[in-house]
């Protein structure tokens, strides 16, 4: 698909649809936006929408937003980061993005809120996903095109890895915030700049001769794949829903290890060098440990401090198996008919 709209001043990034012109206008004016414009765009965007996790205009918009909070997008006005339109924009589709996440995603029976029943349950749910499997398409199959739409896919999140599950650090106490914290350090290296995860993705686009900029493939990737950055986002910043983050990077943790294994087996099949299979080699042992901390130390131990946070620890991670599963999903759809999981070709 061609993006034909124009990009607004200030940021790269072009709108897809009435919405995400309005909120991209507001967020790059010097001056307060109009609440009634920008609640009438909702309205109606939220009216036509047939299904929000694949909706251009209204994921775009959420990512637009988010980017105002984590600061990642030049151009962005630093004064409407709280502009109250923009907020009650944001809490409009978080509203029924959140709906339709609780509606569609299929929650397992709840295990007893101790530590330990917490940790088997979170293994035996990832376990028994039988989503599709994008790594081993990588590892295996994938031609040296789809790599680069893989890469491409990925930097919407990755060159920000841990930020999202970073805003609940302030909102966590004891045992699990000494887990999460322990886990965080890892992700931003340990101390050691050029260690950070976010760095050693970026050094993998420049070596597979890809740009390091964040959010310059923002317009290529479809609204799948930023509704995965956007349900992060949204748990994260939304202080009511701290257990479905801590329960998000659980699952998303527990599904690390191998997969990264095949992508970097896949990568050296591709013949990528070190620089760009570095990322991948990285998170095989490091999220092998990563795992039974999020499952037990942090979702086992949120659940034990606090039980009546269970439900969304578990719906945290039936989520992230969801919506990842449906970013899988498209990219191998797509390849299986030899066409482009991109809106709009990049090259390779």
């Amino acid at each position: 698909m061609t993006i034909t709209a124009p990009a607004l001043a200030g940021t790269a990034v072009r709108p897809r649809g009435p919405l995400g012109e309005a909120v991209l206008d507001a967020l790059t004016a010097t001056e307060p936006a109009d609440q009634k414009t920008l609640t009438r765009e909702a309205e109606a965007a939220l009216h036509s929408c047939s299904d929000i996790t694949t909706d251009e205009d209204i994921q775009l918009t959420l990512f637009l937003l988010y980017a105002s909070a984590y600061g990642t997008l030049d151009g962005l006005e630093a004064d409407r980061e709280w502009d109250p339109a923009l907020i009650a924009v944001r809490l409009m589709l978080e509203k029924e993005f959140e709906r339709v996440l609780r509606t569609r995603v299929a929650v397992p029976e709840l295990p007893e809120p101790t530590t330990d029943a917490v940790a088997r349950a979170l293994f035996a749910f990832v376990a028994a996903d039988d989503g599709p499997s994008l790594s081993r398409h990588l590892a295996r199959r994938a031609t040296n095109e789809q790599a680069h739409e893989f890469l491409v896919q990925r930097s919407i999140y990755t060159l920000r890895e841990a930020d999202p599950h970073s805003w609940a650090i302030p909102r966590l106490s004891g045992s699990p915030k000494a887990a999460l914290v322990e886990i965080q350090s890892d992700e931003y290296g340990g101390g050691r700049p050029d260690r950070v995860h976010a760095e050693l993705f970026a050094k993998a686009l420049r070596g597979a001769g890809l740009d390091d900029t964040y959010g310059a493939y923002v317009d290529d990737v479809p609204a799948i794949t930023l509704a995965s950055h956007n349900m992060m986002s949204m748990f994260g910043l939304n202080r009511r829903l701290i257990g479905a983050i801590v329960g998000h990077l659980a699952a998303f943790e527990m599904t690390s290890s191998i997969p990264n294994r095949l992508y970097a087996d896949g990568l050296r099949r591709l013949g990528f060098g070190d620089d760009v299979t570095d990322y991948f080699d990285e998170h095989v042992e490091a999220d092998a440990v990563h795992e039974q901390i999020a499952a037990r130390d942090l979702a086992g131990g949120l659940a034990a401090q606090h039980p009546h946070l269970l439900p969304d620890i578990v719906f945290g991670a039936a989520a992230c198996l969801a919506i990842d599963g449906a970013v899988a999903g498209h990219m191998l759809d797509a390849w299986e008919r030899q066409s482009s999981s991109l809106r709009a070709g990049v090259t390779a």
